[in-house]
């Protein structure tokens, strides 16, 4: 059956139409797999299969045996850079341009939705799956996984934004429980999402393994329904992650759409059970079908049959993309090197790099380009190379024949380049690392190598941060990430200078895992996890106890230089409805062209919450050559300034004066400025007989009410710091400071409780009606 082209434009009635016609059984049919990565056929009804691959960073789709975990062989295909490689590029424009092109193989081999982007937090360095997630930051996350999703769906095939919700570890994640308070859930966890999908409407939301706050997120209407649905509006399908669904009657309910994989019928005829006995409404069968079935005919009615899986363009396009990932994190004077150097490229990764992630994202990649393959097969003439293993770390056993002859091939070169990092064995899908260290063979290489080599750099293949314990014997450290299929030319291009190096790391790196705020809840007891470092992930807390750490989040050097200045914005002052303008320029100073990642964080000079020192508001990344200035302009709106209240359970700007910072990184503000911003809505506030003087003073009105109260009261008399009269010794006992706090700080039930009687509980119970009708 076909509907209206434009599925979006399709009119209720031929939907209508169509699961009328459906019985009971292949509507329950319809919301779990025919198998691994296929939604069931309707034959009768001319209803057609789909199908669904991974993943968020290149093809994995499996003609055969299927599975989720990477077991079995997938069709070759490219991998692009992983998530933690994108983050670091601060481009929404690649990562869109990116999306596209796997949105066109998609559309080649008969893929309706790719399983991506996964946007969970980083909360801590230990996560296993770290490697495929953007960011510890939630608006740059989300940020990415819009363009992301805007590119794959301009080829009109879906995305599925996951793991939703508070998914942050390997470690019994299909059992835990992440416990979040509310604020951290919407400012941290639920951000990372919600611009996603609001803004760029994922045609899918994958839910996650886990509970939140002891509900599993299948079963959690709450999040699927009253959030997902309700108030961003999402109208597509929820599908499960792999083997997610607890109780397919319970997870229908709250609004888990299509279980996958094939459950063997057994899920399919629970749904029929319960609609026969009336435990399921079938009303509430029908709207998931619908879900389903408009996202299916979205795709099948706008395949595109001339679409080709171009491999060698698109291995190209995966090394334009890891051109702008790689950080360069230290560089004293040793790059960029020079074609006439004699190089020592020393490790196991120069041969064979480590590129991506094991698990259900792992890609079977039909070319992988290494350092020394890019240049044997490009730069064989043009550059002096001498290469030494160094080391194997197939096991963390330091192989001292191997260090020997590393060692003595860096002593004869004029530079070393050393290509470590963490092994598959370190940090994958499945687990979670237990340590922030690289392998011992590897740091033992390093400490030995600089003994004999004074300019050495490190390149490094990891996807989370790592302790660098050699870090001040080293002149020059390049962060690779896990930087897709063709890493190995971008790293090589870094290196003399072909690519000037743009990425900026989109997580800290902290000096040493203990300094990790989750670091002493991470993992949790049992099936219990508890969030207590609350919103403070990553530079949040770094940044607001001013801490020291090994690299800053949006951190990142560059071959050249630039400047800022020129900072302007539309107003000095405006209520939290207005919009901002905010507008700098910024010039490059060097010599070689290059692109520059401009950061504008916001940040409360006075507030009476808790909150982050900065936070991330916008970004952007622009293009310079030498000498050439540009005009970067950004608009803020209220949620720039704005946390969220648990009382009114909405954002809300307290009024005051907020610092706009344009940095480089988190640690390095370049230009500052200040704007008064006033709220147009006020907190609800009841009066008790428990709330502090203090909190009632802040209207002049309240305070001359509860003056009378207090009139002849000889106790309060001698807290008066206008009236009480002061000998020296009583000067030394009590000092103003002592009496100011002593009366902001005590409840207004102490006026009866030190009146000797003369104010009752009922006049103080007048008061505080009296009060509350000034603070309504």
């Amino acid at each position: 059956m076909e509907l209206t082209k434009n599925v979006e434009q399709a009119t209720q009635s031929e939907l209508d139409e169509l699961i009328s016609k459906m019985t009971l059984e292949e509507k329950a049919g319809l919301c779990s797999g025919a198998d691994f990565w296929h939604t069931k056929k309707v034959e009768r009804l001319g209803i057609p299969d789909t199908m669904v691959s991974d993943g968020p960073h290149g093809l994995r789709k499996q003609d055969l045996e299927g599975d989720h975990l990477g077991i079995n062989d997938s069709i070759k295909a490219v991998c692009f850079p992983t998530g933690s490689a994108l983050g670091s590029s601060f481009n929404r424009e690649l990562i869109e341009s990116m999306g596209k092109t796997i949105g066109n193989e998609c559309q080649a081999v008969g893929v309706s939705v790719v399983l991506g982007p996964a946007v969970n937090i980083k909360r801590s360095p230990l996560c296993g799956r770290n490697f495929e997630y953007y960011s510890e930051d939630p608006y740059l996350a989300t940020e990415l996984a819009g363009a992301f999703i805007d590119g794959v769906q301009s080829k009109n095939v879906g995305t599925s934004i996951k793991h939703f919700l508070a998914n942050n570890q390997e470690t019994r994640r299909m059992s835990s429980s992440s416990e979040i308070d509310e604020r951290t859930l919407n400012e941290i966890y639920l951000a990372a999402f919600e611009g996603a999908i609001k803004d760029h409407k994922p045609w899918t939301v994958m839910c996650s393994y886990n509970r939140v706050n002891g509900v599993y997120s299948a079963q959690n209407r709450k999040y699927l329904v009253e959030i997902l649905r309700n108030k961003w509006n999402f109208t597509g399908y929820v599908v499960s992650d792999w083997g997610a669904v607890n109780n397919r009657v319970l997870d229908l309910k709250a609004g888990l759409d299509l279980e996958m994989p094939s459950s063997g019928g057994i899920g399919d005829s629970e749904i029929v059970e319960a609609v026969k006995s009336g435990e399921l409404e079938e009303s509430v069968l029908n709207e998931a079908v619908r879900h389903i079935l408009e996202v299916e005919y979205r795709y099948l009615n706008n395949q595109d049959k001339t679409a080709v899986f171009d491999m060698e363009k698109d291995h190209e396009k995966a090394r334009q993309v890891a051109n702008e990932t790689i950080v360069l994190l230290k560089n004293e004077g040793v790059l960029p090197l020079a074609a006439s150097d004699q190089v020592a490229f020393i490790g196991k990764y120069a041969k064979k790099p480590r590129y991506q992630g094991g698990g259900s994202s792992h890609i079977n990649s039909f070319k992988i380009t290494s350092a020394l393959s890019y240049i044997e097969e490009n730069k064989k003439d043009e550059l002096h190379i001498v290469y030494a293993q160094g080391f194997d770390d197939q096991e963390d056993k330091i192989d001292e024949n191997m260090v020997k002859e590393a060692v003595e091939t860096a002593k004869n070169a004029k530079v070393a380049v050393i290509f470590a990092g963490l092994p598959d064995s370190f940090e994958s899908e499945g687990f979670d690392r237990v340590h922030m260290k690289m392998p011992q063979c590897q740091n033992y290489l390093i400490e030995e190598v600089t003994k004999v080599q004074p300019n050495t750099i490190v390149v490094l293949h990891n996807g989370s941060p790592v302790e660098m314990p050699w870090i001040n014997q080293v002149k020059g450290v390049i962060e690779a990430y896990l930087g897709g299929q063709s890493i190995g030319a971008s790293v090589v291009d870094v290196l003399y200078g072909a690519v000037n190096p743009s990425g900026r790391l989109a997580e800290t790196f902290p000096l040493k895992l203990e300094d990790n705020p989750s670091y002493l809840y991470y993992i949790g007891e049992g099936d219990k996890v508890e969030y207590k470092e609350g919103i403070f992930v990553g530079y949040r807390y770094y940044d607001t106890k001013k801490m020291n750490v090994q690299f800053p989040f949006g951190y990142g050097l560059s071959y050249t230089t630039f400047e800022y200045s020129n900072l302007k914005t539309d107003k000095e002052s405006m209520l939290d409805t207005d919009k901002l303008t905010v507008s700098m320029d910024v010039t490059n100073t060097g010599n070689m062209a290059g692109k520059e990642v401009v950061q504008l964080y916001v940040g409360k000079k006075e507030s009476k919450v808790i909150r982050p020192a900065k936070e991330l508001r916008k970004f952007t990344k622009i293009n310079l050559e030498p000498g050439e200035t540009k005009t970067v302009t950004f608009q803020l709106e209220k949620r720039a300034f704005a946390y969220y209240d648990v009382k009114i359970k909405d954002w809300y700007v307290e009024s005051g004066e907020y610092d706009i910072m344009i940095g480089k990184n988190v640690t390095d503000i370049v230009l500052n400025k200040t704007v008064t911003v006033s709220s147009t809505s006020k907190l609800p506030m009841t009066i008790t007989t428990d709330t502090t003087f203090g909190d009632v003073y802040v209207k002049e009105e309240a305070k001359q009410l509860i003056g009378k109260y207090l009139a002849g009261n000889a106790f309060f008399k001698l807290l008066d710091t206008e009236e009480a009269e002061e000998s020296d010794a009583a000067a030394e006992a009590i000092s103003k400071d002592m009496q100011i706090a002593m009366m902001n700080y005590m409840p207004i039930r102490s006026i009866r409780d030190y009146s000797n009687g003369t104010v009752t509980t009922k006049d103080l119970n007048e008061l505080v009606e009296k009060l509350n009708q000034i603070y309504k």
